[in-house]
């Protein structure tokens, strides 16, 4: 498929319930990209990455020296924030870094009307 511009093909929808089994199974690495703040006020999806969409460039590429470990390009990814906006950015930035199959859940919300488990900082 031809991209316009040479950017990344958006990222696939993923319904709650799905993105719910395939990170139990631990067949997909699930990323909260929401500020610090969110997640002290609202919890975060149990299970998910804390990677701010301002540090994504940085964690998500493989060739920079803050790649963040427990990233594999080859493992699907699942993105969430508050609306899915933020998300949506994070997957291009996941996709033009070589990550192979990345979902974008929509917001924090969605995890959990889908049956998914929210933790809070103590």
């Amino acid at each position: 498929m031809n991209m316009p511009f040479g950017r990344p093909a958006a990222a696939k929808p993923i319904a709650p319930a799905e993105a719910i089994a395939k990170v139990n199974a631990n067949q997909a690495t699930l990323i909260d990209v929401r500020d610090i703040n969110e997640l002290m006020s609202s919890g975060t999806a149990k299970g998910a990455l804390h990677i701010p969409l301002m540090m994504m460039q940085t964690k998500a590429d493989p060739r920079h020296p803050e790649f963040h470990p427990e990233l594999d390009v080859n493992k699907p990814v699942i993105v969430y924030c508050a609306s899915g906006a933020r998300s949506g950015m994070a997957a291009q930035i996941l996709a033009a870094n070589g990550f192979k199959e990345v979902y974008n859940l929509g917001g924090l919300m969605h995890w959990y009307q889908g049956g998914g488990e929210i933790v809070r900082a103590a």
